[in-house]
């Protein structure tokens, strides 16, 4: 079968992963591997196969320099059907050893995006997004018959509709400056020193993805200690932002020569500290802690004084852990919006008090117990 590049803290999601070749390179065909691998034993895969890209004959710039494009015998298909049989063929090794939450990405062109796009619903995966790659620095269109090609999708997906899948909102928000992340990713494709070059200074591998890319992508729908697998690993793309992100690996790669680029590349990089991985999680995923329970533990003593941040407002605290302001009793929620005129408020960071020598919100305490109760778990 032919195919393009064939195909800390450690996660206990996962009962099967000493079975697993964690962090290694499997070099053979992809689908072959896969079947090798135990069931329902990894959390991700990321895909990037051949495009299929039908080139004919050479493609020169101006000045009659030819231009590096994808010529390898692992891109080229003898029809659409046989790309399709192949297509198939590894989707369907590929979701045989996800996880029932697992998710996949595939990333490819207007060659073969939309025939993958169509197996994948076909094989009963669930399709949650396409993310348009929006190269900030794509090759030109040297021949001027066609607009230039400066984007590629991706597609997310899940195993099924009903599958509880990663997707960590929090931290994409926070990637993006506290804006929703969108479907379109502006990106710049793998130049400088990141890309890999042979001793003769010749790119290592034709379509060497950018690392930023796959940083996004983890980050986003996996957490520490998953196992992310590719099988189309080329020149370690995948494996080198997992291993950054502290994330574990397999990578099947069909040719030795991308597999050799690979593991060197591997081997000088180093996990980011564990403090550096943690994701964002939503404040709705912590545990639930009443303000009544702040009065019962006496960290908030009934008779206490609550205050607004400029100390306009003020409140007392009663037993049974509601507030009184202005002859009005109800929770911190509802009186912080009362004394304010404002329709809705998180008394959590509207009510202050004096702690010692700071004045500082009460959320301070919640958080407290919500250490103690993870401490205690």
């Amino acid at each position: 079968m032919t195919a393009k590049k064939s195909c800390a803290k450690r996660s206990a999601r996962s009962t099967k992963t000493s079975a697993l070749p964690i962090d290694e390179i499997l070099v053979g065909d992809c689908v072959e591997a896969m079947n090798r691998l135990p069931a329902g034993s990894v959390d991700l895969v990321f895909a990037d196969p051949p495009y299929n890209l039908q080139l004919r004959g050479e493609l020169k710039r101006p000045n009659e320099t030819k231009v590096d494009g994808v010529v390898d015998a692992w891109d080229q298909f003898s029809s659409f059907d046989a790309y399709d049989r192949f297509t198939r063929d590894w989707l369907a090794a590929a979701r045989r050893v996800l996880k029932p939450n697992g998710a996949l990405w595939v990333i490819g062109s207007y060659h073969n995006i939309f025939r993958v796009g169509s197996a994948l619903q076909d094989l009963d995966f669930w399709v949650l997004n396409d993310i348009i790659w929006r190269k900030t620095n794509p090759m030109p269109n040297f021949r001027g018959k066609r607009f230039t090609n400066a984007h590629e999708t991706l597609i997310w997906c899940a195993k099924s509709s009903d599958a509880k899948y990663t997707f960590n909102y929090e931290a994409m928000k926070a990637l993006n400056e506290d804006l929703q992340m969108r479907s379109d990713w502006v990106l710049p494709i793998c130049t400088g020193k990141e890309r890999l070059k042979d001793e003769n200074g010749v790119k290592a591998h034709p379509t060497q993805k950018p690392e930023a890319l796959l940083h996004r992508l983890l980050l986003a729908t996996t957490n520490p200690g998953d196992v992310v697998l590719d099988p189309f690993f080329g020149v370690g793309s995948t494996g080198a932002a997992a291993k950054r992100l502290g994330r574990r690996y397999i990578g099947i790669e069909r040719e030795e020569t991308y597999a050799g680029f690979a593991r060197e590349r591997l081997a000088g990089i180093s996990p980011y500290e564990e403090a550096a991985i943690s994701v964002t999680k939503p404040k709705r995923s912590e545990p639930r802690v009443p303000f009544g329970t702040l009065v019962e533990r006496r960290l908030v003593k009934p008779g206490a004084t609550l205050y607004s941040p400029n100390r306009r407002h003020s409140a007392i605290v009663r037993a049974d852990g509601t507030v009184e302001a202005d002859t009005a009793a109800g929770s911190i929620h509802k009186i912080g919006a009362l004394v304010q005129g404002a329709e809705a408020c998180n008394g959590w960071t509207f009510w202050h008090m004096e702690q010692g020598k700071e004045f500082a919100p009460i959320d301070v305490l919640r958080q407290q117990i919500r250490e103690e109760m993870a401490t205690a778990a």
